[in-house]
């Protein structure tokens, strides 16, 4: 192991393998610990149950040390919102203090999410920051939930909180306090899940004293140092044996919700030696809808792809930023102009994370899945009870599938690789607001055909028990499908439909609408896109897939060109063989 620089006038700390290791995982454990903390404590369902948070500990310069197995997308940002603070506070950060921000034009993401940030003192000195990130279920403006795809200025989309103490030596900012409660609509939910934050933070400050006490300070910031050397150190040989060159992949968004002109996400990877640029040059302006992603955002976004790709031995710290440089155009929706509405931005987050992934399959084919659902949709319905005049505020993230992989197919029912979220439970949905889930379902045939296949995409459909209700969606790959890789097809479109059972309407991807008692509204989410060619699929995994109802026999002649026996169940080996022979000579004389 590397000898850390030595101060002035001291010798250079030397690095042992052993204590080294200790301490990555210390601080792995560290921040996991913060991370069930908050889950135990948060009052929201979207903190408590779907797990919308992330939790991470710096170094004193700002310096992501560690993350929580936790929302992905969230950790790339933190650095952003780390500068502003360690600039704007300069010379005056005191122990007991706690800022808080969720300005997307000061550091934030979009206004749900509130960065909490402790410095963590031992006596007058600085040692590092304890940070938690938290989606709250309402920040206020024009809607319930603050986070509709239709605003088309900041202004509307709820309270802009600048970076702010919110804790002044272990004394509560009462105003900014009382301004939190007065503008958002649950605020028992909201000022509940602050706390939850302020506890997995305080867990992060009081494990890092201790390791100050147990190693030392100049010992153990040596070893921080050396930690972020050596996530950089994995990056940079990981970048360097992928060949040279400049790769491309672009991909789309289907619209903004006021227009269904695609969006273009165009994406070039330029690999040179052991660094990367991730240059989005081409992309879309930014847009009227509130889809439009802060660069912090884009930033993070990009760099969980480029992750994705590299070995799992690479430590999740800021030291794997300096390898990877992310350039997006100004005035653009990857690098918007306030006052551009932000409040959808995840979803273009995960549309980066695909575009980015499509171009590394040139790259590193062997460790990059097809597409995957297209990112969570957002079902928001909020209202009033009738009886109470008693808020509620549903938001509903529906994680769906990914896509086939190089040697497996895509899994179904589980969070988008960029989140770490969870489905919520029916019962805790059911529970807690005026609402039935009438469905809950996979989605047979909705998987992109491959040697290996997409996952399937889910449906949830929802009956409404309440009067008046705001209804949000935002949903995409309603148009532009889930690419498959390597010869493997896209997988099927997501669809809303309104009284499925009736009339049967179906709505537009993104969507704000009043609804009243009794509606009844559908998503039926994409499925992930397949991997490799669909005729070289294993029998035995089709006739597998027939036996659990993942997909038809009418879906298993068309995609893998599988003849029936006469029993119209059993696989006729030699006629598919055949058959696909055939199909193969087709494909080959539509290519001439």
């Amino acid at each position: 192991m590397p000898e850390a620089d030595a101060a002035a006038g001291t010798e250079p700390v030397r690095i042992d393998p052993i204590t080294f290791a200790v301490l990555k995982s210390a601080l792995d454990t560290i921040v996991d610990e913060m991370a069930g903390t908050v889950m135990r404590t948060a009052r929201s369902p979207i903190v408590r149950d779907v797990l919308d948070y992330s939790a991470t500990l710096c170094d004193r310069n700002g310096l992501i040390l560690s993350q929580a197995k936790t929302v992905a997308l969230h950790l790339g940002a933190v650095p952003d919102a780390m500068e502003v603070i360690v600039s704007r506070f300069a010379g005056s950060v005191r122990p007991g203090d706690v800022f808080i921000l969720n300005d997307p034009y000061a550091g934030g993401m979009h206004l749900p999410d509130i960065f909490m940030i402790r410095p963590v003192f031992e006596g007058e000195r600085l040692q590092g920051y304890s940070v938690v990130v938290a989606h709250h279920c309402d920040m206020g403006g024009r809607v319930p939930g603050s986070n509709a795809a239709d605003s088309t200025e900041i202004f509307q989309e709820g309270l802009r909180i600048p970076p702010s103490r919110l804790y002044a030596g272990g004394e509560p900012n009462e105003t900014l306090f009382d301004l939190i409660r007065t503008n958002v609509r649950v605020p028992d939910l909201v000022m509940g899940d602050l706390d939850a934050q302020l506890a997995a933070c305080t867990i992060g400050e009081r494990e890092i004293r201790r390791l100050v006490a147990r190693h030392g300070e100049r010992e153990l910031h040596a070893y921080f140092d050396a930690l972020l050397d050596y996530g950089e150190e994995l990056t940079r040989k990981g970048i360097a044996a992928w060949p040279d060159g400049t790769y491309r992949f672009t991909d789309y968004i289907d619209g903004d919700g006021f227009s269904d002109a695609p969006i273009p996400i165009c994406c070039a990877i330029i690999v040179d030696g052991d660094s990367l640029v991730v240059d989005f040059d081409g992309s879309s302006p930014q847009v009227r809808g509130a889809i439009n992603a802060t660069f912090s955002f884009t930033k993070s976004s990009a760099y969980l792809a480029v992750r994705c790709a590299l070995s799992q031995d690479v430590p999740n710290n800021a030291g794997v930023y300096r390898a990877i440089t992310v350039t997006a155009p100004k005035h653009s929706i990857l690098n918007p102009d306030m006052p551009a509405p932000v409040a959808a931005r995840a979803l273009t987050g995960y549309r980066v994370v695909d575009a980015v992934l499509g171009a590394l399959a040139k790259v590193a084919p062997e460790r990059i899945m097809a597409a995957g659902e297209g990112g969570n949709t957002v079902i928001a319905i909020g209202g009033y009870d009738k009886q109470t005049a008693e808020p509620f505020i549903l938001v509903d993230m529906i994680n769906g599938a990914w896509g086939g992989r190089r040697d497996k197919d895509g899994v179904e029912g589980i969070t988008n690789p960029a989140q770490n979220m969870s489905n919520l439970p029916i019962e805790t949905l059911e529970a807690r607001y005026p609402l039935r889930m009438e469905e809950y379902a996979l989605r047979p045939d909705s998987c992109g055909a491959g040697r290996f296949r997409g996952g399937l995409g889910l449906s949830r459909q929802y009956r409404i028990l309440a009067d008046d209700t705001i209804l949000q969606v935002r949903a995409d790959r309603t148009a532009t499908l889930p690419y498959g890789l390597f010869g493997g097809e896209p997988g099927t479109p997501s669809r809303n439909i309104l009284d499925p059972d009736g009339r049967r309407t179906e709505l537009p991807g993104k969507f704000t609408r009043l609804v009243g008692r009794d509606t009844v509204i559908r998503h039926e989410q994409a499925g992930g896109g397949g991997n490799g060619d669909p005729l070289e699929r294993d029998l035995g995994a089709i006739t597998e897939d027939l036996r659990n109802g993942k997909i038809s026999g009418n879906y298993a002649e068309i995609r893998h060109g599988v003849v029936f026996a006469a029993d119209g169940v059993t696989i006729d080996v030699a006629g598919t063989a055949a058959r696909r022979d055939g199909m193969r000579d087709e494909r080959e004389k539509d290519r001439r």
